[in-house]
């Protein structure tokens, strides 16, 4: 990755999910993933996350809505830690949850209440 916008994606991928999970999956990326990986840093986190439009709060709380929509859990997981850090609190996350259970389905506010839950257990 040399671009200017793979630099820039990979300071935002590092700054939003930390840098100890960032460097896991890019040092464990290989010939089969390794264009998967520069396309996600320099596509979704140095072209989408560099606009702006919307703060990182802002961008945090639309992907964990999208990421309950479309039933993914280890993203919603992943995209609640990386949230925390871009400073949502769990009144703004707690909202957001409740904004899905409404507009997706009391289901997928189960799941991503639930899922809230683990992640704020294992922050503390």
């Amino acid at each position: 990755m040399s671009t200017d916008r793979a630099k820039t994606g990979l300071d935002n991928r590092r700054r939003v999910l930390g840098a100890d999970y960032v460097d896991e999956v890019l040092g464990r990326s290989d010939d089969f993933d390794r264009e998967f990986q520069q396309l996600v840093t320099e596509y979704c986190w140095g072209t989408v996350w560099a606009g702006s439009a919307l703060t990182d709060k802002q961008r945090s709380l639309n992907n964990l809505c999208l990421m309950a929509a479309m039933n993914r859990p280890a993203e919603f997981r992943l995209h609640l830690s990386g949230a925390l850090r871009n400073g949502c609190t769990r009144e703004e996350i707690r909202e957001t949850l409740i904004q899905i259970a409404v507009y997706v389905g009391i289901p997928a506010g189960v799941d991503a209440f639930r899922l809230a839950r683990s992640v704020f257990d294992e922050a503390h």
